[in-house]
């Protein structure tokens, strides 16, 4: 069946760096776009990034362009989130997601059929 494992989560003081992980399952990566969403305490969750089937097509929100970037590992089946200039707004509950129409780009959570656990990112001094 098809799962997605996120890690990496945990705390960072502002200007730190974290990288995340999005393990896949029951599927390869070159079948679906892979986004990353997050969720922080009393607001919507809202997508950061995602990457298309090919690993060609990359979309950012504009919240996070210039300091996130999103990559891939295909011999490990795994996505990854590298966040670095971490900011106290970027705390929240991370998500990967997977999106069956491999070649959108967009960061519509309706178009995510299947979801991780999530891991939780707090940046505090």
């Amino acid at each position: 069946q098809l799962q997605l494992v996120e890690s990496g989560g945990g705390l960072v003081q502002p200007g730190g760096s974290l990288r995340l992980s999005c393990a896949a399952s029951g599927f390869t990566l070159n079948a679906y776009t892979i986004g990353w969403f997050r969720q922080a305490p009393g607001k919507e969750r809202e997508g950061v990034s995602c990457l298309s089937g090919s690993g060609v097509g990359k979309n950012y929100a504009d919240s996070v362009k210039g300091r996130f970037t999103i990559s891939r590992d295909n011999a490990k089946n795994t996505v990854y989130l590298q966040m670095d200039s971490l900011k106290p707004e970027d705390t929240a509950v991370y998500y990967c997601a997977a999106n069956p129409s491999s070649w959108r780009i967009d960061l519509d959570m309706a178009h995510y059929a299947y979801w991780g656990q999530g891991t939780q990112v707090t940046v505090s001094s």
